[in-house]
């Protein structure tokens, strides 16, 4: 009589996530994050993983916790591993929904930049289907569901164009500025994204002002307000040109500064010729 042994409990797949999340990352509350979870799912899962073992990960102290000798030997296969894995998982999407594109953007590029190109887009490519997800940071695109990226970034790789700044207002609020310096006498608008900008661009223009106005959480409405006369915004390039085309917004002045720093279209994987992903990503780069 043949006998068969019991089989050896497998780890479950979602703590081993968890800690691959946590490890990479250097703490629990960024896996949760990532992983769409509170931070106490990713305690459990963790402290679940540890008891199933026997053994220990992370070390505790005070200032949060730390990988310890044991989970910094085992990382890389793990990150390799789901790595591999959300690849395949997106390919394994692409073959059974090939006509699909999921693009991961930036709220403004998609408000200003992406948006008033579908269209267009939609009408050059009647079956392609176009689904985009505004977020403020960039998707691993090894993990998520994502086919392109579309945000600013530091590697030129993919790059449409460099993020240029400079003042952008209404027609009416450039005729009371005559020069930088007086904009020291009128509401200069921030985004919280790039709270720096005036500093940047004054710096470089030789202009030595502490900027006054509000602060928005989204360009798009501080674009607006802009439009309506509420002051003068440090406009970024390809997010104000429909705006300056339409004459909805006017540049007061000529100086302009180039960021270290791109606007960016791209794929984690080589886009198969001729599919979906590939036929929109080089429509963008020709539409830009």
């Amino acid at each position: 009589m043949a006998v068969a042994p019991p089989r050896p409990k497998d780890l479950p797949l979602t703590a081993l996530r968890a800690f691959e999340a946590a490890a990479r990352l250097g703490g629990f509350a960024a896996a949760a994050q990532e992983l769409g979870v509170t931070p106490g799912a990713i305690t459990a899962h963790i402290k679940s993983l540890e008891a199933e073992l026997g053994a220990a990960l992370f070390e505790r102290t005070p200032r949060g916790v730390r990988l310890n000798a044991l989970g910094q030997s085992v990382l890389p296969g793990f990150t390799e591993a789901f790595d591999g894995l959300g690849l395949a998982v997106q390919t394994l999407r692409n073959e059974a929904a090939p006509s699909a594109v999921h693009i991961a953007a930036l709220p403004s590029l998609a408000q200003l930049w992406l948006s008033p190109r579908l269209p267009a887009l939609r009408a050059a490519a009647p079956d392609i289907t176009i689904s985009i997800t505004a977020m403020e940071v960039p998707p691993n695109l090894k993990r998520a569901p994502y086919e392109l990226s579309l945000f600013y970034g530091d590697d030129v790789k993919g790059a449409l164009a460099r993020d240029v700044i400079f003042p952008v207002c209404s027609p009416a609020m450039a005729e009371q500025l005559g020069s930088p310096a007086d904009l020291a006498q009128v509401s200069c608008l921030s985004d919280s994204t790039w709270i720096d900008d005036w500093a940047i661009w004054s710096r470089a223009a030789g202009s030595d002002f502490t900027p006054r106005g509000p602060v928005f959480s989204l360009y798009t409405l501080a674009v607006e307000e802009t439009v309506n006369g509420a002051g003068v915004l440090m406009g970024h390039e390809a997010l104000v040109a429909s705006h300056l085309a339409s004459g909805e917004l006017v540049a007061p002045f000529d100086f302009k500064v180039e960021l270290n720093a791109s606007l960016r279209l791209w794929s984690q994987r080589p886009l198969k010729p001729g599919g979906a992903s590939y036929r929109v990503m080089r429509w963008l780069q020709q539409n830009r």
